[in-house]
């Protein structure tokens, strides 16, 4: 077994596609981990913003998140709409593209791209900030654990979505279990008491520094709505379902919705009961808003160490949402032709590589840029997830209303979800612009331009490689066939018998780089040595023999004394095409690379490069130790 099958499994076979498909209890941790994980840090990011109300915010953090929880059953009537519209895929893209036109689909590609990257960087982040809480000493090391853990889920994702599926399926549920029994738990404790007394007293809140306004309530509101970047996930990978589709799409996005309600719901309820406020993810001593609950609720016991052990799985693992989605999408718009044709391909795995590589690249940049700080990275967040949601719903809209009037109810729902998120995408703008969401909008519309770049080029490769009618048989004498020979061997020799069978005018072109009474000697040997061994042989069966033309290369630069070559025949006749065959070695082992200079190959994509459209270049190999084997 080499070390590829061992990351990344045998090679799979087309016809294995549907085998590799996933039901609803493998995709909720392949596409929920995202919208699951987002609710340790989209309520902790609201309380962040709250930290200089002290204790006084904790009043408020309750209606920011029930705010957020009614947008967030808005979204998940609205997505059951699109994904019964289209049980294809029903990712803001395609329904952009069908309904709205071209560039609201591009802006609707280029934004869902850009959350989609920066949903691995904040997941992965808050993953090792919640290791951070449990583990003090490990602060340092936060930059160099959040690129771990990207590389250990690219390749776990290299691997097919299936097998990722299967492998955060155990850290999910168990992540569920723990929190929503901690909040039960808890609950019960408020529903007995007025106010329980926490296990482990979470850090004193800190004094009154203003008073609530309601920019800050609004701000407070934009950063918890990261809460929600997940939602469409389903919508996007509705392709990895298998059979029944509709049913496994429509358990999937409810499990994962109700149980993200239910922990945003429960953690603002104990975050007010217990006093439980944000701290600074950048200094010592560092505890997130979970882990100060789980203390409260359960103390430092076995307890709190699972889950907050399932959380850390969580957290890291919900950067698999973007890597099921991510390669998904960049199919589609590669197959429209706006991204490279790479992405559309998919790989030994049946998964598309290009996509997931580029991608886990992209976050890691970001992590590098931020040095792996969640609080760095959510201004940047959820301005991608709410412009993609306000195009969907808005597509969706228009699609019902072309409709019969029997679907008034449903364009009012997606109605009421465009207008909806299109005011939090207004929210979310104006209150993290000057913190850096400026950065993500001036990304957007550079995205657009680099996917109008690549459509614009294949447009017009396909306009200078359009049909160009009956084929015309005029121009069909055989051409001038140049033979580059170093020596005269067994692999010159296959050159030149493979250069007769194309065409009775052949030239063996050799580069003389001696100078001197050396020149001399190799010339006259050569000349000897191609007249008994080439020329004769071939007269004596009627055939008309190669010329041996030499050609200084006092340079070394094979090219250019070619090229001027074949300048020269071009204009003797014009009505000839010019073929260059250049024998070369084929090598097996890493080793007998670094042996060889490869200058076949160095002047193979010179003369590609430079040469005229006359011009054909065809390689005549020769593979070591494998020919004496087959002759």
């Amino acid at each position: 077994m080499d070390l590829s099958t061992l990351l990344f499994g045998r090679r799979l076979a087309n016809r294995e596609h549907e085998d590799k498909k996933i039901g609803w209890i493998a995709a909720v941790p392949a596409m929920g981990l995202d919208g699951l994980g987002s609710s340790s840090y989209g309520p902790e990011a609201a309380l962040t913003v709250l930290i200089p109300l002290g204790a006084l915010g904790l009043g408020y953090i309750g209606p920011v998140i029930g705010c957020i929880v009614g947008l967030l059953a808005i979204l998940y009537f609205s997505y059951r709409q699109t994904l019964a519209a289209y049980p294809t895929n029903g990712g803001a893209y395609v329904v952009a593209k069908e309904n709205l036109g071209e560039y609201p689909s591009l802006l609707a590609a280029a934004a869902l791209m850009i959350d989609y990257v920066l949903n691995v960087a904040v997941g992965v982040s808050a993953g090792v900030g919640a290791l951070v809480s449990a583990i003090p000493d490990l602060h340092p090391y936060i930059l160099p654990l959040c690129l771990g853990i990207v590389l250990l889920v690219t390749l776990a994702n290299l691997r097919g979505t299936g097998e990722a599926g299967w492998l955060f399926a155990l850290p999910t549920y168990v992540f569920v279990i723990c929190f929503l029994g901690a909040i039960g738990y808890g609950l019960v404790g408020i529903g007995l008491g007025e106010r329980p007394a926490a296990i482990v007293e979470p850090p004193p809140l800190g004094p009154t520094a203003e008073g609530a306004t309601l920019w800050l309530l609004m701000h407070a509101f934009a950063s918890g709505c990261t809460a929600m970047t997940g939602v469409e996930a389903v919508s996007n990978g509705m392709g990895s379902f298998r059979q029944p589709v509709m049913r496994n799409a429509y358990l999937t996005l409810t499990i994962i919705v109700v149980i993200l309600g239910l922990l945003l719901g429960g953690i603002a309820t104990l975050a007010t009961a217990f006093e439980i406020g944000a701290m600074d993810q950048t200094k010592e001593g560092y505890q997130s808003v979970l882990s100060q609950l789980l203390a409260a609720v359960a103390g430092h016991g076995a307890f709190y160490y699972i889950a907050m052990t399932s959380l850390l799985s969580v957290l890291c693992l919900s950067a698999n949402t973007s890597f099921v989605g991510f390669p998904r999408l960049c199919q589609m718009v590669a197959a429209d032709g706006y991204l490279p044709k790479a992405f559309a391909q998919p790989g030994r795995r049946l998964v598309f590589t290009d996509g997931i590589l580029f991608l886990s690249g992209v976050a890691g940049l970001l992590l590098l840029v931020f040095g792996g700080i969640t609080d760095n990275l959510i201004p940047l967040f959820a301005i991608g997830a709410f412009l993609t949601f306000t195009i969907s719903q808005a597509g969706m809209t228009v699609h019902w209303r072309r409709r019969s009037t029997h679907h008034r109810a449903k364009l009012v729902m997606n109605g009421l979800g465009a207008v909806s998120t299109a005011a939090a995408l207004i929210i979310i703008l104006v209150a993290k612009f000057a913190e850096g969401a400026w950065i993500t909008l001036m990304a957007v519309p550079m995205a657009i331009l680099v996917l109008k770049s690549v459509k614009s080029y294949y447009a017009s490769l396909q306009r200078e490689l359009r049909k160009p009618g009956p084929i015309t048989i005029e121009d069909i004498e055989p051409p001038t066939v140049l033979v580059v020979t170093e020596t005269w061997n067994r692999l010159s020799e296959r050159a030149i018998k493979f250069a007769l069978t194309i065409s009775p005018d052949v030239v063996a072109v050799h580069f003389i780089r001696l100078g001197g009474p050396d020149r001399e000697e190799g010339e006259n040997g050569l000349r000897e040595e191609w007249r008994v061994d080439v020329e004769e042989p071939i007269a004596a069966r009627g055939l008309k023999p190669p010329r041996l033309m030499l050609i200084p290369a006092p340079y070394r630069q094979l090219h250019e004394p070619l090229l001027r070559l074949i300048e020269k025949l071009d204009a003797d006749s014009p009505e000839r095409r010019v073929a260059v065959l250049i024998p070369e070695t084929v090598k097996d082992r890493w080793w007998q690379k670094l042996l060889h200079m490869n200058r076949a190959g160095r002047l193979r994509t010179k003369l590609v490069r430079l040469g005229g459209p006359r011009l054909t270049v065809a390689t005549v190999p020769w593979r070591l130790y494998r020919e004496e084997q087959t002759a």
